[in-house]
């Protein structure tokens, strides 16, 4: 019980902070992103440190934040990019990014880490206009200046 509280009142604190901060910045900041994210990584700290650390409280804000960011990254695509297979594939690579860290398995990790990045890549890119489109939009172009 005292786990969920510690972890409730953390990132109420770093929320709140991060609120009041965000009004004196005035830079776009998410409060209880910070707050989540803020909270998992004094946890993470104060366990490589030795302290005692809650693992299921750690691995449940450490999965909010996969999906918290593939929510953020879907709200990016480009038109013609899949929201669904984007989520399909980021949150499963998500997870493992995020036991890997929970459980200090640095090389899964990095592989996690680096796959994610290429498929983040991969999907933020728009995707190449197919031949047809090109000359329908140059097509446009030229009657749109003999309009006028």
């Amino acid at each position: 019980m005292a786990a969920i509280l510690i972890t409730t009142l953390s990132m109420l604190a770093i929320s709140g902070v991060a609120w009041a901060a965000k009004k004196w910045l005035r830079v776009p900041l998410c409060p209880i992103c910070l707050g989540v994210g803020g909270t998992w990584l004094w946890m993470l700290i104060g366990r490589s440190l030795g302290y005692s650390v809650d693992a299921t409280m750690l691995s449940i804000l450490l999965g909010g934040s996969v999906v918290g960011v593939a929510f953020q990254i879907e709200k990016r695509l480009p038109q013609g990019r899949s929201p669904l297979m984007w989520k399909t594939l980021f949150i499963p690579a998500g997870f493992a990014a995020a036991y890997a860290l929970a459980a200090a398995q640095w090389g899964l990790l990095a592989a996690t880490s680096a796959g994610l990045a290429l498929l983040a890549g991969f999907f933020l890119v728009p995707p190449a206009a197919s031949g047809e489109q090109s000359k329908a939009v140059e097509e446009l172009k030229k009657k749109m200046q003999q309009c006028c």
